[in-house]
Formats: structure tokens, C-alpha cells, sequence
């Protein structure tokens, strides 16, 4: 099999190529590249060479999504992230793997054995232009830090991660913090969900928005439903459909 790898950090890059190796002695790593810059242009001339990438998503010249606006690849890939938790949600989609640093051998047998049962059909054709997608609103959501909210005569900021939940009353929008205070935000909840990252929010309904360190339990309700208890509580329950209960949970598990 033939590997690789992008990271551009030499010392983690040699530490993965030696594990590669040592798991696989029939392993070859063919390249080893650095910056997104590189990887386009070794990657245009020689990708039919490879059959896996693994990746870093933060290069030193930007993210390893760009990569692929400028160069069209069915390479699976494997990901190696430190934080990335904008990522976790685009493998969803893409279905081969990620590897969270500080990475072992363990982790790294682990990835290379899903990498050979996913293609045991034979096809690496992999929908990169959904992880594009899903990966450029996650960076979007991170760069917005706060709302600017209604207090007294004044509007200040207030900060994501303060944030308990959003819900909707009267056809106004409120956030609330989790020290319980709850202030008007002048934006729909339509408006407030396209700019939260999904990994830490979740549209529970047409009321609410929660974050997930906000939730206390869930308790099973009739017909399937779901209610969700949250802190600081509510004055309405926060009540997940039938509908959406399997995939509330997914979200909640990830």
C-alpha cells in the first residue's frame, strides 16, 4: 500500500511514517509534504500513485481542505487533528477516519484497518465537496465569538461559550447564560443556527437552540418524544420530537 502523509511538523511526520512501518512492513510512504502549497502541486502531477493520504488538517500555510478546491481526488484520507473538533462532523460524511493527536500505534493500526474494510469494494470515490462544505461553515461559526445583545439602553457582547441556550417567545429571541440571565437578541433563531457550529448547539425544536454542556438528562416522554432537562431550567419544557429523537441522540453521543 502506498501512503502520504502531509504534516508539517518533521518530528510527527517521521514518528508516523516509522509507526506505518512497523505495522505494515509492506507499507511504503511515497511522500511526505508539508504546506498546502506543495500538496497541490505534488498531488496534480502524482495522487494516482497513492492510495491513502494522511493528513494534519492545520498546515503551515493554511487548512488541508484547500487542497482539494484546486486539485479533484477520490484518495481516501485519514485525518490527524489536535483539536479539530469542526472536523469530527465532516468524517461523518467523508467515512474513512481521524486520528486525534497525540496519536500511538494503537490508533494508528485502528485507522488503517477501517481505511482497508471501507475499500474492500474496491471504489476510494469520496465526497470532498461535502466536507468542504460542512468544514467552511464550522470555520465560519468559529470566528464569530459573541452576539451582540439588548441591555438596559445599551447593546453588548455576549459570548457564545457563555450561553446556556436560545428560545423564542412572542415572536422575540432571547439568550439565556448559564448564570441564568437572559437578555434579547435582535436575530431569528433561523439567523442565530446557521451561525453556531452544530458540534456545540443543537436546534431542539421551534423554541429552543441548547448547547450541549447546558444538558443535565433526557427523559423518555410518551409517543417517542424526548424532553430535555438543561441548566439553568426553563420556564417551557424543551420537548425533542419522534422525528428528530434518533438523531438528537447521535448528535448528543458524538
Amino acid at each position: 500500500m502506498n501512503l502520504v502523509i502531509i504534516e508539517d511538523e518533521p518530528l510527527i511526520s517521521e514518528n508516523l511514517k516509522s509507526i506505518l512501518t512497523e505495522i505494515d512492513n509492506s507499507i511504503s510512504v511515497l511522500k511526505i509534504l508539508s504546506s498546502v502549497k506543495g500538496s497541490i502541486a505534488w498531488l496534480r502531477e502524482n495522487q494516482f500513485k497513492c492510495d491513502l493520504l494522511i493528513m494534519d488538517i492545520h498546515l503551515s500555510d493554511g487548512f488541508a481542505f484547500e487542497i482539494f478546491k484546486e486539485v479533484e481526488s477520490n484518495t481516501p484520507i485519514i485525518f490527524l487533528t489536535s483539536y479539530d473538533k469542526y472536523a469530527l462532523e465532516a468524517f461523518n460524511v467523508k467515512g474513512v477516519d481521524y486520528i486525534l493527536k497525540p496519536f500511538d500505534k494503537t490508533k494508528i493500526k485502528k485507522s488503517l484497518e477501517k481505511f482497508k474494510s471501507l475499500t474492500k469494494g474496491g471504489s476510494n470515490a469520496l465526497d470532498y465537496e461535502s466536507i468542504l462544505k460542512i468544514y467552511n461553515s464550522k470555520i465560519n461559526s468559529e470566528s464569530k465569538k459573541s452576539f451582540l445583545v439588548y441591555y438596559q439602553e445599551k447593546l453588548i457582547p455576549l459570548a457564545i461559550d457563555s450561553i446556556a441556550f436560545f428560545h423564542k417567545k412572542n415572536q422575540v429571541t432571547y439568550a439565556t447564560k448559564k448564570n441564568n440571565k437572559t437578555f434579547v437578541v435582535d436575530r431569528t433563531l433561523e439567523e442565530i443556527q446557521n451561525e453556531l457550529s452544530s458540534v456545540d448547539f443543537y436546534r431542539a425544536n421551534r423554541q429552543f437552540i441548547i448547547q450541549r454542556s447546558s444538558i443535565e438528562d433526557i427523559t423518555f416522554y410518551f409517543n417517542g418524544r424526548l424532553i430535555v432537562n438543561i441548566l439553568p431550567k426553563p420556564e417551557e419544557k424543551i420537548i425533542v420530537s419522534k422525528a428528530k429523537a434518533t438523531e438528537f441522540k447521535k448528535w448528543l453521543a458524538f
